[in-house]
């Protein structure tokens, strides 16, 4: 594996920039839109971000099978990284909506290759470590961002937030240089009106959850254009979701059960630090602290997980995942304003094992049973149901906040609904394909190809 270091370097550092950006909005968001003014487009910020994200990743893991991941990926660290130096600039809440939305298709091309690009080099029983690693970027942000939001505001800017990313991306870009990536892409014409037709559904169907008159007509352009796209893709010899992965059986339920649970409570990091400053009366280190609960929880599960897998198959580890999703909701949805900082933590702790469990088999999952050039697109698309979900998730939380009363009412509502859709997860877990000793068995034989 030529190289390997080098591309390992890029994404650790890819990573960490992505992480630090949403950690570092999830805690100095409440000050950034106090002094730009706009509170009514507080949930805009992660939503427009969030949109763009979810709608580019997907088309990105299929150019990376087209032409390559080092291409794709490095046209991502790019936008990323002009998307950073616009919001840094913002000087109105409503520009900071469209910088995000800017630097969030920066993001949609830069998010699936961690995951990619480590199913190209690595093993199944070493994936999960791999993921681990990467989740630990997480965890390091969510330490290293309240300090580092905190030094910004008191002595600089909140704009520092953005402006550091930029010598970052710079180094990613630096150290991707050098690599020469082992997988062949295998080149076909770029299905560009589907990938038009994709992105203009999914945008009008998330936008749904976030306008505030016209949803309905959204709704069924949206779903129009969904059902165009699926009767184009049916066509077309290399469309830009194999309907395979529609169609499978464990990788249909294990997608659908992505997008449910993150829909559920995986938005949870954007309100929590606000409960903590506004209601709790915390600082942003604390409010990033709590969140360090959820990296600690991703990583415990993440490492052990390939082996798993091998062992236990996906139903059983999937059931597992989404009962610990379930214990969260309750205790989220039991919240109260005097409820403690250990209550906090722990509640986040078993998220980070819940999410962490069913993320990183399903990333795997996704990988062993996609075809071989199908596997960037069957990677991303399974990031990008677990997006859609998230984006769904934060904006219907954020109308519960904007709607209610007061922040506590709104804080309230929104997670018992949270705990309401793990519930649903849950139910749709049960359905997955089990994994038989021989798919096992073939899955062990084509690693050691």
């Amino acid at each position: 594996m030529r190289n390997k270091l080098s591309v390992m370097v890029s994404i650790v550092v890819a990573m960490l920039v992505a992480s630090m950006d949403t950690t570092i909005m999830n805690t100095t968001m409440p000050i950034i839109a106090k002094e730009l003014g706009g509170f009514s487009l507080y949930a805009w910020s992660f939503a427009s971000y969030m949109i763009t994200t979810t709608v580019l990743s997907p088309i990105a893991g299929r150019l990376s099978d087209l032409f390559g991941r080092k291409k794709v990926f490095r046209v991502g660290i790019l936008l990323f990284m002009v998307g950073s130096l616009l919001c840094g600039m913002s000087q109105q809440m409503v520009q900071l909506v469209l910088f995000r939305a800017v630097q969030g298709i920066g993001a949609g091309f830069m998010m699936p290759f961690p995951a990619i690009i480590a199913g190209d080099l690595f093993p199944i029983e070493k994936r999960g470590k791999i993921q681990a690693f990467f989740t630990a970027m997480w965890g390091i942000a969510a330490v290293l961002a309240p300090l580092l939001g905190s030094v910004f505001v008191d002595y600089l800017s909140w704009r520092w937030i953005f402006y550091v990313n930029i010598p970052l991306c710079l180094l990613a870009l630096w150290t991707l240089m050098p690599y020469k990536e082992v997988y062949e892409p295998k080149r076909a014409a770029v299905d560009y009106f589907g990938a038009l037709l994709f992105a203009s559904a999914i945008s009008l169907l998330l936008l749904v959850t976030v306008v505030d008159s016209h949803q309905a007509v959204y709704a069924v352009i949206g779903v129009l254009l969904l059902v165009m796209f699926y009767m184009y893709e049916k066509k077309q010899p290399s469309p830009l979701v194999p309907l395979s992965l529609v169609h499978h059986q464990t990788l249909k339920w294990i997608n659908i059960n992505g997008f449910i649970g993150c829909m559920a409570l995986f938005g949870t990091a954007s309100y929590i630090p606000l409960f903590l400053q506004q209601i709790a009366h915390k600082s942003v280190l604390v409010s990033g602290v709590v969140l360090l609960g959820m990296s600690i929880g991703w990583m415990i599960v993440a490492v052990p997980a390939g082996k798993w897998i091998l062992k236990y198959g996906y139903r059983r580890l999937m059931i597992i995942g989404n009962v610990l999703l379930v214990l969260c909701g309750i205790l989220l949805a039991l919240l109260e304003q005097e409820s403690s900082f250990f209550y906090i933590f722990i509640a986040m702790l078993i998220q980070g094992l819940s999410f962490g469990l069913t993320s990183t088999v399903g990333v795997i999952g996704s990988q062993q049973l996609a075809h071989t050039h199908e596997k960037g697109i069957a990677t991303s698309f399974f990031m990008f149901c677990r997006n859609v979900g998230t984006a769904v998730g934060v904006t219907i939380m954020g109308a519960f906040l904007t709607k209610a009363s007061d922040i506590m009412t709104g804080i309230h509502h929104l997670f018992l609904f949270g705990f309401v859709g793990s519930i649903a997860a849950a139910v749709t877990s049960f359905f997955i394909y089990e994994m038989s000793s021989n798919d096992r068995n073939h899955i062990m034989k084509r690693e050691m190809v």
